[in-house]
C-alpha cells in the first residue's frame, strides 16, 4: 500500500513539474486563435448539452475531476466569477472527465452555478482536441464571443489571469 501511495505521489509531482515546464516553455500557445469545434455531452441529469447553446458568450470551459485537488481548489473562484460577470456575457462550463456518480456526489457538497457536463473518455478526447497535449488536469480554455479559442491553460487558472484575458472581451 505504501508503495502504491509513493508511486501516486511521484506521478503527481511529475505531472505538476511537467505542467510548469510546459507553461514556461510555450509562451506562444495562444498566439493563433482557432475556432471552437461544436460538441455535445450530457449534463449531470443526463440531458444532452451542445456548445452551440453558448454562442456569442465569453466561454470558459474547464476540464476537471473530483479526484484532482487543483481542480477543486479553483471551482469556488469560477463560481464567484460566474456570478459576478454573467450579465456581461461570461459563461463557465465544467466538463468532468470521469463518470457521473462521483461528480453527483461532489455536487451535493457545493452548489455550482454553471453547467457541469459529464465527459468521461469523450471529455478527455475533447480536451486533447482543444490543445491539451500533455493531458493536464485541470485544463481550461477561453473562447471569445466570435467562437475562437483564445487561451489554453494547463493547470490551475487564477482569478487574476482570467480577468486579464476576459476584461478586454467585456468592453
Amino acid at each position: 500500500m505504501k508503495q502504491v501511495m509513493l508511486i501516486f505521489i511521484v506521478a503527481a509531482i511529475a505531472l505538476a513539474a511537467g505542467v510548469g515546464v510546459r507553461q514556461l516553455s510555450t509562451p506562444a500557445l495562444d498566439a493563433t486563435p482557432s475556432a471552437l469545434a461544436e460538441f455535445s455531452l450530457p449534463d449531470i441529469s443526463g440531458a444532452q448539452r451542445s456548445s452551440s447553446e453558448w454562442k456569442g458568450k465569453i466561454l470558459i470551459i474547464n476540464f476537471w475531476a473530483t479526484w484532482c485537488p487543483p481542480c477543486l481548489k479553483e471551482i469556488p473562484e469560477f463560481i464567484a466569477l460566474q456570478e459576478q460577470y454573467a450579465d456581461k456575457g461570461l459563461q463557465f462550463v465544467g466538463i468532468a472527465i470521469e463518470e457521473q456518480e462521483p461528480v453527483s456526489e461532489y455536487l451535493k457538497t457545493l452548489h455550482i452555478n454553471y453547467p457541469i457536463l459529464i465527459g468521461e473518455d469523450k471529455g478527455i478526447a475533447l480536451s486533447q482536441q482543444l490543445g491539451n497535449i500533455i493531458n493536464a488536469v485541470p485544463f481550461t480554455i477561453v473562447v471569445n464571443p466570435q467562437g475562437q479559442v483564445i487561451h489554453r491553460q494547463p493547470g490551475e487558472f487564477s482569478r487574476e489571469k482570467i480577468l486579464e484575458i476576459i476584461t478586454p472581451l467585456m468592453q
